[in-house]
């Protein structure tokens, strides 16, 4: 591994120091020093712009932009949407606010050759822990990787704060290491493409999807067709 290489790979694991909600005077910019890194915002508050539906040229209605904030309003005519570029090693810092039973998930590493989103690309899953169905619990990572038991609460680690209130989510993906957190708090790390990640896998229902999880680099997606859901602060920087 390069000097310049250790050195950013270094710098992309330190944990974040916490997570405060920003006013509103600073949703959905990037200050100085994030622009000096490298960060790059993904949804500037005022359009649709850099994003598209999976496989096709422009948004679904069901995705509107209200008050600032990217919003999938009507899950039924939304779909998935992914970014027009492109990422590799990354690091994602994301706000999200999911409604009651809500389900939506952050999928990386999407092509174009699979039949969806998730054929392709694992899914960092988003929901309201407290009443979506879906037993794949917020922050996991989907079928593969769930977090330790919380010695304090005797059960699986939840950071998420409940629906209705805005969460952050710190995501970093890169081929020596990947780390899932959650208001600050990580969750797990894993390594794509390890044994370990083989495995598992080849256990899960992945396993029948020849395409999953093998692109070095791919689209950034946001599930939009089980449930409503608001997104802010969407920044990444390639790494």
């Amino acid at each position: 591994m390069t000097t310049t290489r250790s050195f950013l790979f270094a710098l992309a694991l330190v944990p974040t120091l916490g997570f405060a909600a920003p006013d509103d005077a600073n949703v959905n910019t990037l200050t100085a020093a994030e622009k000096s890194a490298g960060w790059k915002l993904l949804f500037d508050g005022k359009s649709l712009t850099g994003w598209h539906n999976f496989k096709k040229d422009d948004v679904r209605p069901g995705w509107q932009v209200k008050d600032g904030l990217l919003v999938c309003a009507d899950p039924h005519n939304a779909g998935d949407i992914v970014t027009t570029e492109q990422f590799g090693a990354f690091e994602l810092n994301i706000d999200y606010n999911i409604s009651e039973g809500g389900n939506s998930g952050i999928i990386f590493h999407v092509t174009d050759e699979g039949g969806a989103v998730w054929a392709t690309g694992p899914e960092f899953q988003l929901e309201d822990n407290a009443k979506a169905a879906d037993p794949q619990r917020c922050g996991w990572l989907y079928a593969l990787y769930q977090p330790p038991v919380d010695p304090k609460t005797g059960k699986i680690l939840d950071a998420t704060k409940p629906a209705g209130e805005w969460n952050h989510v710190r995501l970093v993906v890169t081929p020596e290491k990947c780390i899932h957190e959650i208001n600050g708090v990580k969750y797990f790390e894993y390594v794509m493409g390890s044994d370990d990640f083989k495995e598992r896998v080849a256990k899960s229902k992945f396993a029948s999807m020849p395409l999953f999880a093998k692109a070095a680099k791919g689209y950034l997606a946001l599930q939009g067709d089980h449930g409503s859901v608001s997104f802010r602060n969407i920044k990444v920087r390639p790494l």
